[in-house]
């Protein structure tokens, strides 16, 4: 939630902490408003980050060897951000603050390789390899500084859940243009142009 306080772990997040409390202790001229927007994972057209990794990895017929971990995930259709952008600038009534931005739905690591299986028209290979064996060949890693370490085992299979119930209430709406299957759907598409 928004209102929970922050505590970053890395420089960056916490050059973002301090400019969000710089802007929220600034008084504001009369008649204007403060949006800090915080949105999850954005994707879209032509996205070149990790979705794109993992299309190529389901294009070339590569199993998901870690469906063994059932992680969460929110992510954020460029549609679902535009819309969210320009509702809150042309609603008068939305107060200033702090704003989650996710699609409606939080994914797992598996259902998204299934969407863009299904998408790219391949098979879905997802390989239940015990969780107890991964950890030990990313143990192996941390030793040998191969790709597959404990701290990238962590971030590939952590949870990031969003909730955007705020924004919503604000606008008044009960869910975004776009459900996460639609827009990952989109930006899958882009990626056989």
């Amino acid at each position: 939630m928004e209102e929970i306080s922050a505590s970053p772990q890395t420089p960056y997040g916490r050059s973002k902490q301090k400019a969000e409390e710089y802007l929220l202790s600034q008084i504001l001229p009369a008649g204007k408003r403060l949006f800090i927007i915080r949105p999850c994972m954005i994707h879209g057209e032509g996205n070149k980050g990790n979705l794109n990794l993992l299309y190529k990895i389901v294009e070339k017929g590569i199993p998901w060897f870690l469906a063994s971990y059932e992680n969460k995930r929110s992510f954020l259709s460029i549609d679902n951000l535009n819309y969210l952008i320009f509702e809150i600038l042309n609603n008068e009534h939305i107060l200033s603050g702090i704003y989650n931005f996710a699609d409606d739905e939080a994914l797992s690591t598996n259902d998204l390789i299934r969407i863009i299986s299904e998408t790219a028209n391949r098979k879905t290979r997802l390989w239940n390899i015990p969780q107890s064996f991964i950890s030990g060949i990313a143990k192996l890693g941390d030793l040998l500084k191969l790709p597959l370490n404990s701290e990238r085992l962590k971030k590939l299979t952590e949870s990031y859940v969003v909730s955007n119930q705020k924004i919503k209430s604000a606008l008044g709406i009960e869910k975004l243009p776009l459900s996460a299957k639609e827009g990952l759907e989109k930006t899958i598409k882009s990626f056989k142009k």
